[in-house]
């Protein structure tokens, strides 16, 4: 092990085994990024950031500071916090967080919100520095809204808040994080395996700690009653006669396929129709 992998505080011996390894850097940079000794920093996001009642795994602890590290999201401001599930994790990016990284981008240039009061429909348009056309995605309210209090008192607010979150994915990939509605539907579905994002799987985890490659993740399991399937979306995305019909291809897929299954046709729509210059 090379000396300059780790760079922690003495305390770095009360960091859990799992964690005294090369991959303590990370535990000891975002540490360090917020000014927390680092087991203080651990025990205080496993009674914080996580919404569950059980005990919180150090790889599933590890998962999230990996999420975290990745977006460069603040878990002590809630803007990512996580739901367990079965030894990985759900994690969960706040309106706030998904702002925060919308405007970082380094391409984004601009976002304009158009509502359609007769469809009670949110149009959300991002634009990149990059592209010559914007990139729009359209929610409606009838697909998205939910029997709790915030989308009762404030329906458009948070309709516009859902319409940024998957324009953002169709505009600059993002995947891997989901908004807590999302996250809810998700465990409660059960299927950790389809959902859970590679990097918060228990599995590859420790097997990134231990030095070894990472198991591939397990395919996706389809949803019940799929009317299409990812190779289908796919398909159509890739022989779409513009980059707008193919976002709409993306667009329908998203309330069908699984989120890891979503994700990966993100990224057809946006090597085909947004290829890096």
């Amino acid at each position: 092990m090379n000396s300059d992998v780790i760079d922690a505080p003495t305390t770095t011996t009360n960091v859990p085994a799992v964690l005294r390894s090369q991959k303590v850097s990370l535990l000891a940079k975002i540490a360090d990024r917020y000014g927390v000794e680092p087991t203080k920093m651990m025990d205080t996001l496993k009674a914080t950031a996580f919404k569950s009642s059980t005990p919180v795994t150090n790889e599933q602890m590890m998962a999230l500071l990996i999420v975290a590290d990745q977006y460069h999201l603040n878990p002590f401001t809630k803007e990512l916090f996580a739901f367990p599930d079965k030894g990985g994790i759900v994690p969960v990016v706040s309106v706030d967080g998904w702002a925060r990284i919308i405007n970082e981008h380094p391409m984004f240039d601009g976002v304009e919100f158009l509502f359609d009061a007769n469809e009670q429909a949110m149009t959300c348009v991002l634009h990149r520095k990059d592209r010559s056309h914007a990139i729009s995605v359209t929610e409606y309210m009838a697909e998205c809204k939910r029997d709790t209090a915030p989308w009762r008192s404030h329906p458009r607010r948070m309709l516009r808040h859902k319409a940024l979150i998957q324009c953002a994915r169709v505009a600059f990939g993002f995947a891997g994080i989901y908004d807590e509605d999302e996250a809810q539907r998700i465990v409660n579905m059960g299927h950790a395996e389809v959902v859970e994002p590679a990097s918060a799987s228990a599995a590859r985890v420790r097997a990134v700690l231990a030095g070894q490659e990472p198991p591939a993740a397990e395919p996706a399991a389809p949803p019940a009653q799929q009317p299409k399937t990812y190779a289908q979306f796919a398909d159509e995305a890739l022989n779409a006669a513009s980059a707008d019909a193919a976002a709409l291809v993306i667009d329908q897929a998203r309330s069908t396929l699984p989120p890891d299954q979503y994700a990966e046709l993100v990224d057809v729509y946006t090597n085909k129709w947004q290829p890096q210059e």
